[in-house]
């Protein structure tokens, strides 16, 4: 397994870091147990870092797996939406107290979108900062499905690291394509940002041809670590057998081909209109006569994040 610098950070990460999102309760829901035999599995064979956010509500299934191994051990990057002092301060501490850890080792602002994003979340971001200097948090950075958002970080002057969507299609990019989004990482990097790019497999839209889609990202000189959700033993061994240039055999390839992703909406949906609200990537849609409406979902623009679940007032919608 390849290990890099992630910018100007002291840490050095593995190139294929584990996206917890899939084990997490807006997808697979993952026992305790299941997700700590996982990543337990995928640290074995020389993942050290983990993807993970306050949305997701699963550090109670990351902390166990943290202790069994040793927390010096792996690289910790987490997220929220804090726009305050109080509401930083609060999801720095739900973190350290979910994880059991007394510190974190990359901090990040959740889906951000530009510089007036970035002006928005000011107070926030003053206050991760103090934690940086009181080591409490050892890097700082952005998330991001714009190509805005990555300038905005690479210009910002405070941010470590950027992590955004990355993909042979561009899927997911809300203001543009694949190659705008390249030109603004590799600005980035000229100025020593750490970038791990997510969604390399577009939320599981390229699990049919996974192994072109994984080649793509790793043949980028800019990307220091890719995350990819892993939601089974055999998808650690496959994706750190490639990340590791191992030969897979055609009958575990057909087996993870074999395991596509939907955006699952139940009957009983009341056409609230939340999910759809929710959605960046403009994929979902009210349909129907008024009393009558419900959500439906445009596959081609899914990037099966499970986000609009989170919002469900019904709990209508499952990534499965």
């Amino acid at each position: 397994m390849e290990y890099n610098r992630l910018g100007k950070s002291e840490l050095k990460v593995s190139k294929l870091c584990f996206g917890s999102l899939t084990i997490s309760p807006l997808q697979r829901n993952l026992s305790v147990t299941q997700s700590e035999n996982i990543l337990l599995h995928a640290f074995d064979h020389g993942v050290n870092f983990i993807d993970t956010a306050a949305l997701y509500e699963n550090y109670h299934q990351i902390k166990g797996a943290l202790k069994q191994w040793g927390r010096h051990k792996i690289h910790i990057a987490t997220k929220s939406y804090a726009y305050s002092e109080d509401t930083a301060r609060r999801s720095l501490q739900e973190a350290l107290t979910g994880l059991e850890t007394d510190y974190i080792d990359l901090f990040m602002l959740h889906e951000q979108e530009s510089e007036h994003t970035l002006r928005g979340h000011q107070e926030a971001i003053d206050f991760f900062l103090q934690k940086k200097k009181e080591g409490v948090i050892r890097s700082f950075g952005i998330s991001t499905h714009f190509i805005e958002g990555v300038k905005a970080a690479a210009n910002h002057g405070a941010m470590d690291v950027v992590h955004p969507i990355v993909n042979h299609q561009g899927l997911g990019i809300v203001d543009g394509d694949i190659s705008g989004m390249l030109e603004a990482i590799k600005e980035a990097k000229q100025k020593d940002i750490g970038i791990f790019a997510m969604k390399p497999l577009g939320g599981g839209h390229f699990l049919s041809d996974f192994q072109k889609s994984f080649e793509y990202v790793l043949n980028l000189p800019d990307l220091d670590s890719i995350a990819v959700g892993m939601q089974s033993r055999e998808e650690v061994e496959v994706n750190t057998g490639i990340f590791s240039k191992k030969e897979i055999s055609h009958e575990t390839i057909k087996k993870i081909q074999a395991q596509p992703r939907a955006l699952q909406i139940a009957d009983w949906c009341q056409g609230c209109g939340r999910c759809v609200n929710r959605c960046k990537m403009n994929a979902l849609r009210l349909q129907g006569e008024e009393e009558k409406k419900r959500a439906v979902v445009d596959p081609r623009r899914c990037v099966f994040c499970g986000y609009c679940g989170k919002v469900c007032p019904d709990f209508c919608i499952k990534v499965i």
